[in-house]
C-alpha cells in the first residue's frame, strides 16, 4: 500500500490513484452509507474525500495509517455533510448500516455454510445494535483493527472489546455453532 501512496504523492500517477479508489471506495460508502440518511449523499461525500486527497496528494506522504486516514476523513465529512444541512453531527449510531455476509473463499469449511446458514447470520447482524452492528462491520468486515475502529469512531479501545464481546455473544445465541458447522452431537 506504501507503494501505491508513493506513486500518488511522487509521482502524480493518476493509475495508482484510481487503484486506491477502486480498493477502498466501495467500503468508505458503505461506512459513510451508516452515518448518512441516503446512499447518494454517503457516495458524494466519498467522492469528496478522493478530490480532497488528489488535490492534497503531497500531504499523503505524512499518512502513517491508510485506513484510519481514509475512514477518519469519510467521518469528518459525512459530519460536515449533516451539520450543513441542519442535522445534528452526532451521527456514529450506524444505525442504517446494513451488513451483507459474503460466502468467503472456498475452502472445505467454507463450503459447509449454506445460504440459509448464510442468511440466519446475516440476520442475526443486523439484528445487533447500530453501534455494535457498526463496530462489528469495521472488524470483521472491512478488516480494520481494534485501534484503528477506536481512532475512526472517536472511542476506546475497551468499547470496541465491549462492542466486539456483546456482538460475539449475540450472534453465538442467535446461531448453533455446532449445527452450522454440522457438529450434532
Amino acid at each position: 500500500m506504501q507503494d501505491l501512496l508513493d506513486k500518488i504523492y511522487r509521482d502524480n500517477d493518476q493509475l495508482a490513484f484510481r487503484q486506491l479508489f477502486l480498493q477502498y471506495s466501495d467500503r468508505l460508502i458503505v461506512f459513510a452509507a451508516s452515518l448518512l440518511p441516503s446512499r447518494e449523499e454517503a457516495e458524494e461525500a466519498v467522492s469528496d474525500v478522493f478530490v480532497k486527497i488528489w488535490q492534497n496528494r503531497a500531504g499523503l506522504a505524512t499518512v502513517r495509517n491508510l485506513n484510519t486516514y481514509l475512514y477518519t476523513a469519510v467521518r469528518n465529512t459525512a459530519c460536515n455533510y449533516r451539520i450543513r444541512a441542519g442535522r445534528m453531527p452526532e451521527m456514529l449510531t450506524g444505525e442504517h448500516i446494513q451488513v451483507t455476509v459474503n460466502a468467503m473463499a472456498a475452502s472445505p469449511e467454507d463450503m459447509l455454510i449454506s445460504k440459509e446458514n448464510l442468511r440466519k447470520i446475516e440476520s442475526a447482524i443486523n439484528l445487533l445494535p447500530a453501534r455494535c452492528k457498526l463496530i462489528f462491520r469495521l472488524v470483521k468486515e472491512d478488516g480494520l483493527k481494534y485501534r484503528e475502529v477506536a481512532e475512526i469512531l472517536e472511542v476506546s479501545i475497551n468499547t470496541v472489546n465491549t462492542q466486539m464481546a456483546i456482538a460475539l455473544k449475540k450472534l453465538g445465541e442467535v446461531i448453533d455453532i455446532r449445527q452450522h458447522f454440522g457438529w450434532m452431537e
